[in-house]
């Protein structure tokens, strides 16, 4: 099986690219290096340019015609930058994946796995959701990707195509291995803030702190990254059987995370039990975009995908300590 991921040399997608390795599935990367990075892709077939570009996309199919699926995790996804920039996000977001899918549909591509988010939910009372929950985006970023699915759910129902949509929770950890991670030194994320603060000696600032949560912080369903490749893996062995080309629905979605929620707060804890100096935090107003949280209560993706967790939130830190350690020998400056 060889499968085209677009944002491949990405934290996300160049995980889902080793785990695409590891189990038999020929990886093809797609990327426009804005932040992506090359040394991700090294070994594996590499395009550098965009996705809405149409010639490019015609000369991958036509230079790998055995192309099965492909994986579509090319996104900006930072929610400060993007009420920054609502403009940027909604171009590169939602208008580049028009063109993509578009240019996958002249090339016979019938199979989409897309990169969705779980902040597109509109949260219930207890902070929990699962696939059928009312959504409520509360930021730009989250907004593309709301909007992308129904793009493409449309498309697939008028247009040979099908589509799956995987909704992340909060991705940590980095490849067991140590062959990707996060490619950002200062990542915005709160682990990444955690790592930073641990390293330069300045407080972890806790951006919010009276949600509606157990300790006032935002709760996050944080599910290791590696897991999250697993996920996709799973998914492209099921692709066909979740969603066969002879009738019935066109396109679904299936929740990627844990099921247990994580306060900024607990996790902090987390981080501080697996460091020899703990890290301490002040409070802060909350950023621009951010919201409470959620964490996932289905059940779905075991059940269709024969997928759970093996990573737990105090391995998913282990595991971005570890990378944050040697990111700077992978990764030429």
């Amino acid at each position: 099986m060889k499968v085209l991921i677009a944002g491949g040399a990405g934290y996300i997608g160049s995980t889902v690219a080793s785990a695409c390795s590891d189990a038999g599935i020929t990886p093809v990367i797609i990327d426009n290096l804005v932040t992506g990075r090359r040394e991700f892709t090294t070994g594996r077939a590499f395009y550098e340019g965009d996705i809405a570009d149409g010639p490019l996309i015609d000369r991958v199919f036509a230079e790998h015609p055995d192309i099965d699926a492909v994986v579509h995790c090319a996104a900006l996804i930072v929610v400060p930058d993007s009420v920054a920039d609502p403009l940027g996000y909604y171009r590169a977001n939602v208008t580049k994946s028009l063109e993509f899918v578009s240019h996958l549909l002249r090339n016979d591509c019938e199979r989409l796995v897309f990169s969705s988010s779980a902040s597109i939910y509109a949260a219930n009372a207890d902070l929990t959701v699962d696939e059928n929950s009312p959504l409520d985006p509360q930021s730009p970023y989250a907004r593309t990707k709301a909007v992308c699915e129904g793009m493409f759910a449309d498309i697939a129902a008028g247009r040979p195509i099908r589509v799956l949509s995987l909704r992340y929770f909060n991705p940590i950890g980095a490849d067991p291995k140590m062959r990707t991670g996060l490619q950002l030194r200062r990542p915005s994320h709160a682990l990444g803030k955690m790592i930073e603060a641990q390293e330069t000696g300045v407080p972890f600032q806790v951006t919010g702190n009276s949600y509606p949560t157990r300790d006032g912080s935002g709760i996050r369903d944080y599910v290791h990254v590696w897991d999250l490749a697993a996920a996709h893996v799973a998914a492209l062995g099921a692709f066909d059987a979740l969603l066969p080309d002879t009738g019935g629905d066109r396109s679904t979605v299936i929740n990627l995370g844990t099921g247990r929620g994580t306060t900024v707060r607990e996790l902090l804890d987390a981080f501080n039990s697996v460091i020899d100096t703990p890290v301490p935090s002040v409070d802060a107003g909350a950023r621009p975009g951010d919201a409470a949280g959620a964490y996932t209560r289905s059940d779905r993706a075991h059940r269709l995908l024969g997928w759970q967790p093996q990573y737990s939130v105090t391995e998913g830190i282990r595991h971005s300590l570890q990378w944050a350690a040697v990111r700077d020998e992978v990764l030429t400056p």
